[in-house]
């Protein structure tokens, strides 16, 4: 039986929207659901409006729903915003005697949130369990799984924790059944599955696969949306023996990155756009230097502070040109966890093999937002270190050539102190030694050398995705988190009868090789869909490959693309 249910937790930043989101999501991957589950707060501690959406289905899924099935609210900020996201059949769970909102509609139900948790947990806190509680039984499942999840989450804190969390989850369980007024409120039917599936954020599939790469350093000043990365790789520092080096600001962290990265272990660091902005500079060393850098810049919106919380795609055209001059450098773009995952790998192992910087774009949505996925094999990328030497060189000539002139452009590169050559390098153009010149012929040698790369880069490149109808007259053009949009809205499309594909691209510079004809017809539309105000891959697409790009649906609220917006303002177009 097919299911697709949205669940909206609502309420005041610190009510635990994020406990009650993550239990359900944890609760239903385990029974081999599919869960997407996406945030949206403001920029601050306590207070205003916030809420999480837990999206379950029985295919994959990864993108926000359009309706809400059932809303669960936390204050009565939620009931006044978030009621008309209803969808005909929704269902809302409030605390009628805390917010004093009244209503003789069967699909609104009152449970005493706060009451409930005082009498059962003894404090207020425990109001999420008791809304988790209260949510699956208007969704018809059974309470074990909760109780059980709940023992996990608060063993540690000992005995009366876990007791008083149960006994509230209880509470909302057995006086949600006993309100509703419906014979079927929002209930999930689901086939028994053996196997569960894996939960994880964005955040955490970027910060695993640096891991599975190899990581060894780390230095990072936090920045949302990417300070979960930092906190992960924090978490797994002693277990992975890492170096993880808290940074006083963006320059610092990015200096000790290519610092370690010289010495010749595997470096990172992570930001958003304000921090990527201190680190330009730096990028320049790295690229001048030809030393291995792996950059996540996690987007939200701007300029300047703009929007710390908010999802938006408006720094490509700045991370492929950012720094001082020319350069090769590599661009990826991730669409979902196992995408970052398998991504971060990659990153580090183009990053080492050509010597250039890669930067991982990635957004507030993709970051923050839970995916579900079967499993994750390290052994699918592998680690490959390329022209590196690290056997003793004791009795090697005292001279080693750092940046040797070669066919590829990619010089093979010593660990310092492993031969008697004292390795020479600054930001100034320089010899195959790595000696400071101007003179032209050199220059133009170094320059020609470098850009080389850049071949062998784009053979690396991997295709762009496509899927939808075949032929087609749409086409939806996208790239980096509005994957799972993009495959939702281009069925949609088609089930309306306009034939509808999609082409979504991960690896986005240098641009891919790729025989666009195979998904192009004599009518196709190309679409491009983005959540920035200009178009910018749309741009760079017709740059780089002649094509023109028929419309554009752009959002820049600061809120992602829902799959029956997109579809409805691509039929609109025709």
């Amino acid at each position: 039986m097919s299911v697709d249910v949205n669940i909206r937790i609502g309420g005041k930043a610190g009510q635990g929207m994020q406990a009650v989101s993550g239990t359900l999501g944890k609760i239903f991957a385990r029974r081999g659901c599919h869960v997407f589950i996406h945030q949206d707060f403001e920029s601050r501690i306590r207070g205003g409006h916030n809420f999480a959406q837990v999206r379950i289905r029985t295919v994959p899924v990864r993108a926000p729903g359009d309706r809400v099935n059932l809303l669960v609210a936390l204050d009565r900020e939620t009931i006044d915003k978030d009621l008309p996201a209803l969808g005909e059949e929704g269902v809302v769970v409030y605390d009628g005697e805390k917010s004093g909102f009244r209503s003789s509609n069967p699909r609104h139900v009152s449970v005493p949130l706060e009451r409930l948790a005082r009498e059962a947990g003894g404090s207020s806190v425990m109001m999420n369990s008791v809304a988790t509680g209260a949510a699956l039984a208007l969704m018809g499942q059974d309470l074990d799984p909760l109780l059980e999840h709940l023992e996990e989450e608060f063993g540690s804190k000992g005995t009366e924790v876990v007791e008083k969390n149960q006994a509230s989850a209880r509470a909302g369980y057995q006086e949600a059944g006993r309100s509703c007024r419906l014979e079927e409120a929002c209930k999930i039917c689901l086939e028994k599955s053996a196997r569960g599936r894996l939960l994880l954020t964005g955040s955490q599939a970027m910060a695993l696969g640096a891991l599975a790469a190899g990581l060894r350093f780390y230095a990072g000043y936090p920045m949302s949306p990417s300070t979960p990365i930092m906190e992960y790789i924090a978490s797994k520092q002693e277990e992975f023996g890492i170096v993880m080096e808290p940074a006083e600001d963006e320059i610092a962290a990015v200096n000790m990155a290519i610092g370690a990265s010289f010495a010749g272990v595997r470096a990172m660091t992570a930001t958003s756009g304000g921090g990527f902005s201190l680190m330009v500079e730096a990028l320049g060393l790295a690229g001048m230097t030809e030393t291995p850098l792996v950059v996540v810049v996690a987007q939200r919106g701007g300029p300047s502070t703009g929007l710390p919380t908010r999802t938006e795609q408006a720094d490509l055209r700045f991370v492929m040109h950012a720094s001082q001059g020319e350069f090769p450098r590599v661009v990826l773009a991730p669409g979902d966890a196992e995408q970052a995952f398998y991504c971060m790998m990659k990153a580090f192992n183009l990053a080492d093999r050509f010597q250039v910087p890669v930067i991982v774009l990635g957004d507030q949505l993709l970051n923050d937002s839970s995916f579900t996925l079967d499993c994750l094999e390290p052994a699918r990328v592998g680690i490959e270190r390329g022209e590196m030497i690290w056997q003793d060189l004791a009795g090697a000539p005292e001279t080693h050539r750092r940046y040797a002139i070669t066919p590829t452009g990619v010089s093979p590169r010593i660990v310092p102190g492993l031969c008697r050559s004292v390795q020479y390098a600054c930001s100034d153009e320089h010899t195959e030694e790595g000696h400071i010149t101007e003179d032209p012929a050199i220059r133009r040698a170094m320059f020609e050398k470098r850009m080389r790369k850049l071949e062998g880069i784009r053979r690396e490149i991997a295709a762009p995705a496509t899927g939808g109808s075949q032929p087609n007259e749409i086409l939806l053009l996208g790239w980096g988190s509005t994957l799972g949009v993009l495959e939702e809205a281009s069925d949609r499309v088609s089930r309306e009868g306009v034939p509808c594909g999609f082409l979504h691209f991960q690896e986005v510079f240098p641009l891919p090789t790729f025989d666009f004809s195979a998904v192009l017809g004599p009518k196709t539309k190309i679409i491009a869909v983005e959540n920035n105000f200009s178009g910018q891959f749309a741009d760079f697409f017709r740059e780089r490959t002649g094509l023109s790009v028929f419309g554009r649906i752009l959002k820049y609220d600061g809120r992602p693309f829902t799959p029956g917006e997109v579809a409805g303002r691509a039929l609109e177009m025709l």
